[in-house]
């Protein structure tokens, strides 16, 4: 089973297109609110030095942004 976070806010239309995309393939994911979480926006800039969203955390491989070769890549798809 793959471990999948997504950082996100509510305002980006692109996150909403990585979780569409990844709940239309049937994974389940992690979904943080880096405008709520400040903790959690500090850990996706440590992971992917980005301040913007989204950063996928796929099996600790990290993808900035809706990069559907990378994240078929690492899912297999």
């Amino acid at each position: 089973m793959d471990n999948i976070i997504v950082y996100s806010t509510p305002t980006c239309p692109f996150c909403y297109m990585v979780k569409d995309y990844l709940k239309e393939h049937n994974f389940q994911f992690k979904d943080i609110n880096v405008a709520e979480d400040p903790v959690a926006a500090q850990d996706m800039v440590r992971k992917s030095g980005q301040m913007g969203v989204p950063v996928i955390d796929i099996n600790g491989n990290i993808v900035v942004g809706f990069d559907k070769n990378k994240i078929d890549s690492l899912l297999g798809l």
